[in-house]
């Protein structure tokens, strides 16, 4: 049996007037759409808002229904006829589906399971919109509250889960919403990055506490006891102490580098070997960027291992170069030309100034040791110290410094008796070189 619904829809659309309506609508849907293009010109940043596209955000959808509103409200004043029954419907859905999926691409931007969420609201959204236009949703809501079922003292239906599941979910969009305007405002114009850790913390402060007071909230709407939740604390405490100590210990080590600032974002540190610069601290680790790989670094590492901040104080940075030039070279001049080649490269400073000292007597020439000191360590150290390298090469052959090749001379003696024991062996006498290079 077909709901009643249902059949005054098909009967209307058997109507003439039902085409004026539509045309209506998408005169309507046709101006909301020039005004959230204008919006989005005037205001780019409004990611949830606007989105990447005009399509995209939730205010075309929201300036669809207002003008929808305003169509019906002049065209059907005894009330809404199924055609805007329909329109209406399809533009809450598209709201609900717009709220959604930009809230959590701002929220989460490098989460895969975004996209799997969204296309998931999309469905149930549609599908909802569908048994609504036909009438059978009631029933269906009708259907969803005759099953019951029994847990402790009391009883639960289908119907009231579904609306638990809807009350939190509203809850928790419109928390991450609200969290993430806060974060753009908070991170927004910032000076430098001591400003940037500090607004940072605030940041993932406020985020946690929102997402706790709406859970708390969403529990609360649903009708839960929230001093049932002590024995559930009780268990994530013990939890936390036994299985998840070591996520809640990065957690916390989190918050204390943020707040103490002892690396901040933009930072050049060295940790357990890997060397890079710091791009995000979040919750539980921090990334490190080495200029072609990215380490995910636990914040528990920073508090209880050795970190080497290289950029704590300033960006200077003191580098040596090593070489070996020819025995019989001139140390004066050798010592003049790597200071000139190192003076010659823009990064190298001039103050102090580089110095090159003869370092030790090596088996294959004279060891030389030039330091430098580049003032832009976030700029790298290896292109810098491969320009100063060039340098020194080119002037060295310049003026005709000999730069060795690593030689050994191997002296080979008393092989007399053993050639004599290969003759009487092979019948052959074998060649016997004086020495070999």
């Amino acid at each position: 049996m077909m709901p009643e619904r249902f059949h005054e829809l098909l009967s209307e659309l058997d109507s003439v007037t039902v085409w004026y309506r539509l045309l209506a609508v998408a005169v309507a849907i046709g101006l909301a759409y020039v005004l959230a293009s204008r919006l989005r010109a005037r205001f780019p940043g409004a990611k949830v808002m606007l989105g990447e596209r005009t399509q995209d955000g939730v205010l075309f959808p929201v300036i669809a229904l207002a003008l929808a509103e305003l169509v019906r409200q002049v065209l059907d004043r005894d009330g809404p006829t199924p055609v805007f029954r329909i329109v209406m419907a399809a533009l809450v859905a598209l709201v609900v589906i717009r709220v959604v999926a930009r809230v959590l691409a701002v929220a989460f931007p490098t989460a895969a399971w975004v996209r799997w969420v969204e296309r998931t609201v999309s469905w149930v959204a549609w599908v909802g919109w569908v048994l609504w236009i036909t009438g059978f949703l009631p029933d269906m809501l009708a259907a969803m509250e005759d099953v019951r079922w029994s847990f402790g003292k009391g009883t639960m239906s289908l119907r009231q889960l579904l609306d638990g599941l809807l009350s939190v979910s509203v809850v928790l969009v419109l928390t991450l919403w609200l969290s993430s305007v806060v974060e753009q405002r908070l991170l927004k114009n910032v000076a430098g990055q001591r400003d940037l850790s500090g607004r940072k913390i605030a940041a993932n402060t406020v985020r946690v506490l929102l997402l706790f007071v709406g859970f708390i909230v969403a529990l609360s709407s649903v009708g839960i006891d929230l001093s049932s939740l002590a024995i559930l604390g009780s268990a994530v405490g013990v939890g936390i102490g036994f299985g998840l100590q070591k996520l809640a210990s990065n957690y916390v080590s989190g918050f204390v580098i943020l707040a103490e600032r002892s690396v901040r974002i933009g930072d050049v540190v060295r940790v357990d070997g890997f060397q890079g610069k710091v791009t995000d601290i979040n919750t539980r680790y921090t990334v490190i960027n080495d200029g072609g790989r990215e380490a995910l670094v636990p914040n528990d590492t920073f508090i209880s291992s050795r970190v080497e901040n290289l950029t704590s104080s300033d960006e200077r940075i003191t580098l040596n170069t090593v070489i070996v030039v020819g025995g019989d070279s001139d140390p004066d001049l050798v010592a003049r030309l790597l200071v000139q080649a190192a003076a010659a490269c823009p990064r190298v400073l001039g103050t102090p100034a580089p110095t090159a000292y003869l370092s030790a007597f090596a088996a294959d020439g004279l060891e030389f040791t030039l330091s430098y000191v580049i003032g832009d360590l976030l700029n790298g150290q290896l292109n810098a110290r491969g320009e100063v390298n060039i340098a020194i090469l080119r002037l060295l052959r310049e003026h005709g410094v000999d730069i060795p090749y690593a030689q050994r001379v191997v002296h080979l003696e008393n092989l007399q008796p053993l050639a004599a024991a290969l003759q009487a062996e092979t019948g052959a006498a074998p060649a016997i070189p004086a020495e070999r290079t």
